[in-house]
């Protein structure tokens, strides 16, 4: 009898050492553990996994998504994993669809703009690798980080690129990079090219400073009644170019009229009454392989306008 009890009391105390024993690794796991786990928490890139079948789940999102999107970001999606198309811009809607139904290019970062707590669209890059079971599309795990910052600054590099310091006008490289844009298409047009008759004498007489705020007045006209699909530049320091596809003759006429009477009121930040400006346009019914030509015709009548003004001028 005691040989019985005393084999259940040894066997009682070889589990208990082999339960230490098994806690104690468990333990050191945990512990050369926790220093990734910090790593993982505090790193600036959002880490998560998410299942996608058979609904959105995360099994994991790293709580510096709080710096991203705000202070209950984290709580927020973990609770609906579905508010991501609550904040994702309309324009990249369709990304985050294709991403979740797993019928996006993978091999290629995605580049969205989720919403902030504060209402801002924020520019985030995402690496995102699919996660199958049985052949079967099932969830999936990745990083994106906040890129903001990056497409803010390429956004300003680009736009200083294509457009005039001084009026915001697009400039003279942009307009013929688009006049070759135009010239492999066929579509109806009209060429404007307009000249400032007093930009050299105000600025002999008034100083630069005044001759660039009638550059600037001369800019605000030909924008005023500008739609969407007209490109404005300035091509030289007191010359600029108007690109006018799919309107009529008569269309174009009309804002060239509207023009020419803005610039007929009083401007207060000018010492004279009005600006003057010659114009000259060449329309044509196609741009295939006309440009360069429309350019030369609608650039010939202008001169002979700005000839006419200035007799006209000297006769007064």
């Amino acid at each position: 009898m005691w040989i019985f009890w005393g084999g259940i009391i040894i066997g009682l105390l070889l589990k208990c050492l082999r339960l230490h024993y098994q806690k104690s690794k468990l333990q050191q796991k945990v512990e050369l553990s926790e220093p990734m786990v910090e790593s993982v928490e505090n790193i600036r890139d959002i880490l998560y996994y998410c299942e996608t079948s058979p609904k959105l789940k995360y099994l994991y999102l790293s709580p510096t998504i709080n710096n991203l999107l705000g202070p209950n970001a984290l709580r927020d999606h973990i609770q609906n994993p579905d508010k991501i198309f609550e904040i994702v811009h309309p324009d990249d809607y369709d990304i985050i669809v294709k991403k979740i139904l797993g019928t996006l290019n993978f091999n290629q970062p995605i580049t969205v703009r989720l919403k902030n707590h504060l209402g801002e669209y924020i520019w985030s890059e995402e690496y995102a690798t699919p996660v199958y079971k049985d052949g079967k599309y099932v969830a999936i795990q990745g990083l994106f980080r906040n890129i903001n910052d990056k497409i803010v600054l390429q956004q300003q590099l680009e736009y200083k690129s294509t457009h005039d310091a001084l009026t915001n006008l697009y400039n003279r490289e942009y307009f013929q990079a688009k006049m070759a844009y135009f010239n492999e298409r066929n579509d109806p047009i009209t060429v404007v090219l307009a000249d400032l008759d007093d930009l050299k004498w105000v600025n002999d007489k008034y100083g630069h400073q005044m001759g660039d705020k009638l550059v600037c007045e001369t800019a605000a006209c030909l924008e005023a009644f500008a739609d969407n699909d007209m490109l404005i530049a300035r091509i030289g320091g007191d010359e600029f170019s108007i690109l006018i596809p799919n309107k009529s003759i008569l269309q174009v006429e009309q804002y060239l009229k509207n023009v020419e009477i803005k610039m007929q009121k009083d401007y207060k930040d000018l010492p004279f009454s009005s600006i003057k400006i010659s114009i000259g346009y060449e329309y044509s019914n196609t741009s295939y392989g006309v440009m360069e030509q429309l350019f030369s015709q609608a650039d010939a009548k202008m001169y002979i306008n700005k000839k006419k003004r200035k007799l006209l001028k000297e006769t007064v």
